[in-house]
This record gives structure tokens, C-alpha cells and sequence, in this order.
């Protein structure tokens, strides 16, 4: 079985603001498979937190032979998507509830999708991808 450790981050300078995300990924023995770092436009830091999410989860299904036996887990510093994702929260605003429903679906994808909340210290790479398309503009 095939593992998959993805750390993704967004963030919006405002909320919202001009927004953007930042994904690292690595396979089982810490080697970099590929990142992102993207620029959103407008949007708010829950939103460009669950767009990462996604992206990241359909940049992996390209990058590994027979998604189906891949095992992932998602390193994101947001505690809100973590949450929402795990069960523990609802989901009540509209827009992330649409976000929402993109990861479920590509869950499936996947053997098995797993979410940790880690600190933003842990998370350096993806959060300096997100300083990096904000800076850019």
C-alpha cells in the first residue's frame, strides 16, 4: 500500500482578501512528490484552507499509480477543516459546505483519507508557498 503525507495551507491577507494556498507532498520515505502554490483571488482564509484541501487531493490522484491503494494523510494547520472533515463540526456556512462536498468526493479516490491538525510550526513549507503566490502579485 502506497502512502501519501500532504501538508496544505491557505490563507487571505484580509478575510476575505486576496487569498492564496500552498501544498507539500511526500511519499512514504519523506521524498517530495510535488507541491503548489497557487494564488486565489478573493476569497477568505476558510476557503482558501478548504481549496487547498481539494487541490491537494487532485494533484495526488495524478501523481500515484492506482489512487485506490493509496493511503493519505492531510497536515492541515486550520482546526475548523480538520474538524468539519473528521466529523466533529458541522459545516453551516454555504460556500465551505460546496468545498466540503468536493473532498468527500474525493475521498473516494482513496484507500484511506486521514486529517491531523498540526501547529503552523509544523507547517512551514506550505505556508511559506502561500507567502510566496501572495507575494508575487
Amino acid at each position: 500500500m502506497q502512502t501519501v503525507t500532504i501538508y496544505t495551507d491557505g490563507g487571505a491577507r484580509g478575510n476575505p482578501g486576496p487569498a492564496a494556498l500552498g501544498v507539500v507532498m511526500y511519499d512514504a520515505e519523506q521524498q517530495e512528490l510535488g507541491r503548489l502554490s497557487e494564488f486565489l483571488g478573493e476569497a477568505t482564509n476558510n476557503v482558501a484552507e478548504y481549496t487547498a484541501i481539494v487541490r491537494a487531493l487532485e494533484y495526488t490522484a495524478t501523481l500515484v499509480d492506482g489512487s485506490q491503494t493509496c493511503q493519505v494523510t492531510l497536515n492541515l494547520d486550520s482546526e475548523l477543516a480538520q474538524r468539519q472533515l473528521t466529523g466533529q463540526y458541522k459545516v453551516k456556512d454555504q460556500t465551505l459546505k460546496g468545498l466540503y462536498e468536493q473532498v468527500k468526493a474525493l475521498e473516494a479516490e482513496f484507500a484511506s483519507v486521514d486529517y491531523v491538525h498540526v501547529r503552523r510550526e509544523a507547517n512551514k513549507v506550505a505556508d511559506a508557498l502561500v507567502n510566496e503566490a501572495l507575494d508575487a502579485l
